[in-house]
């Protein structure tokens, strides 16, 4: 049998970092794959780890790059045949006291934290083995943010039958409305992060529908998670977490024993299923 096989996106630093940390000194039965954006940050990484004593492998990726995904995937193919832990971690956010109009952060933040996720995931998720684990790291904002939407787009959101097609052409008209300003007006929160995670919330309960459907009987579970606030550059010092402790429920559920039924298709939060 090939050797099994985890990858985090942009793990360089922060969560994602504490992320492969977490996975290593938990025993992750095989490689480890850190992944970064910058190639020359994302091999500073590795040489960090491997001084604790834990051993990765690194691999270039840009999410926002669909070419970048692809040679992800068949670095992954030719090396191990497949994958068994997918969390999807890279995300971006603005201070608040940013200075970039609300149409550019809206734009900027969507590109990498939703369809970012979904770039990676269409390029990975065909090589899931069975019992695979996958976590998109979401937030507990896009709850927030959920309930600050128009009653028609939470009533969408909620759709239990919402295909990824359809989401996608909610996330694109959120873009548009922020950049004819008019946001507010149709409906949409303030917050363009919260918007970016409820698309990774809602993009995971559909994954994991279609998972269900389609592998059937290969227990592959997939799940959403909220990290909670973490001391990171992009949330700052004065959040209560450390990166490590914001990993416990990311690397909890990216170890779910096998014969495990769920949770799937969930938004996860300090290992507590929230209602959505």
């Amino acid at each position: 049998m090939s050797k099994a096989v985890a990858v985090v996106t942009g793990a360089n630093k922060g969560i994602g970092l504490a992320i492969v940390r977490g996975l290593c000194r938990a025993g992750f039965p095989g490689d480890v794959v850190l992944t970064a954006r910058n190639e020359k940050l994302g091999h500073e990484a590795v040489d960090m780890l491997r001084e604790e004593g834990l051993e990765t492998v690194f691999h270039q990726l840009d999410v926002c790059d669909q070419t970048s995904a692809e040679r992800l995937r068949d670095f992954l193919q030719n090396t191990y045949g497949g994958l068994d832990v997918l969390v999807n971690n890279a995300g971006i956010a603005y201070k608040n006291d940013a200075v970039e109009p609300f149409s550019e952060q809206a734009e900027v933040t969507m590109r990498t934290n939703f369809w970012g996720t979904l770039k990676v995931s269409r390029a990975l998720l065909p090589l899931l083995r069975p019992c695979a684990r996958v976590v998109n790291v979401s937030s507990f904002v896009s709850k927030r943010a959920l309930g600050q939407c128009s009653p028609q787009l939470q009533a969408k959101f909620r759709d239990a039958e919402l295909s990824e097609e359809e989401l996608c052409s909610l996330m694109e008209e959120f873009v548009k409305a922020a950049q004819r300003g008019k946001h507010k007006e149709e409906g949409w929160p303030t917050t363009a992060y919260g918007t970016t995670k409820i698309g990774v919330t809602v993009l995971s309960r559909i994954q994991a529908r279609v998972l269900s459907q389609t592998r059937a009987g290969d227990g592959i579970l997939l799940n959403a998670c909220c990290p909670g606030w973490v001391r990171t550059d992009m949330a700052g010092p004065k959040a209560p977490k450390s990166p490590e402790e914001g990993a416990e429920t990311p690397v909890y559920l990216a170890l779910l024993p096998r014969g495990a039924a769920e949770p799937h298709g969930q938004l996860v939060w300090d290992k507590e299923v929230q209602e959505w």
